[in-house]
């Protein structure tokens, strides 16, 4: 009885993911590892990758963006999905951040330093629950960032909140200052003032 041949392997090769060295990876490797997927982020030398966003995730960035916008002063820019470097190991990236003016260098810009960033902002989505609400805000207040916000989409109306919270520069770590259910209105970066009522985020 004749045995059946037995199938060669395919010549095209299947993905290869990177290997991570022995330390894990460094915010060098973050910004030029070839091929790697859009949003990658870097949490204690580990790669984390994004999953498909949902549509609240991004509609809620843009609301934010472009309330931000609105009365941001001229020493200040907003910035959505930038990497912050917090340290060699952590280079996370928050959907929405305000910087420095003067840290904005041009086009080519991959990277904010964290001394640069005067708040962060995580709308938080089902993959990226942990890390929005435990692990970036407490790298981002050691890290010395004065402001963060957390965004969820709260049950049952599917409404948007925004957690507002401010540095303790004492022992680094963030206080809650407010939750904002439909007029997100503060003074702290700067004047803001933005509806996000459901209303406004079906607008978009």
């Amino acid at each position: 009885m004749t045995a059946e041949p037995v199938a060669e392997p395919t010549a095209e090769p299947g993905y290869r993911w990177p290997v991570p060295p022995q330390d894990g990876y460094t915010v060098d490797d973050l910004l030029t590892l070839p091929d790697l997927p859009p949003h990658t982020e870097l949490i204690d030398g580990s790669l984390v990758f994004v999953s498909p966003q949902r549509d609240f995730h991004s509609t809620m960035i843009d609301l934010l963006v472009t309330g931000l916008r609105r009365t941001v002063p001229k020493g200040l820019k907003v910035r959505r999905g930038m990497t912050v470097v917090l340290d060699r190991r952590n280079g996370p990236e928050p959907d929405v951040s305000v910087v420095r003016a003067g840290a904005v260098t041009g086009p080519e810009l991959t990277r904010f330093e964290a001394k640069d960033v005067l708040l962060a902002v995580e709308v938080v989505s089902p993959d990226s629950e942990a890390r929005d609400r435990d692990a970036k805000p407490r790298k981002y207040a050691a890290a010395g960032i004065p402001y963060f916000w957390l965004v969820e989409m709260a049950d049952p109306n599917q409404h948007p909140v925004v957690r507002a919270y401010e540095i303790d520069p004492v022992n680094k770590t963030y206080a809650l200052t407010g939750i904002h259910h439909d007029h997100l209105k503060l003074t702290a970066p700067y004047d803001i003032d933005v509806d996000i009522t459901l209303e406004a985020l079906s607008e978009l």
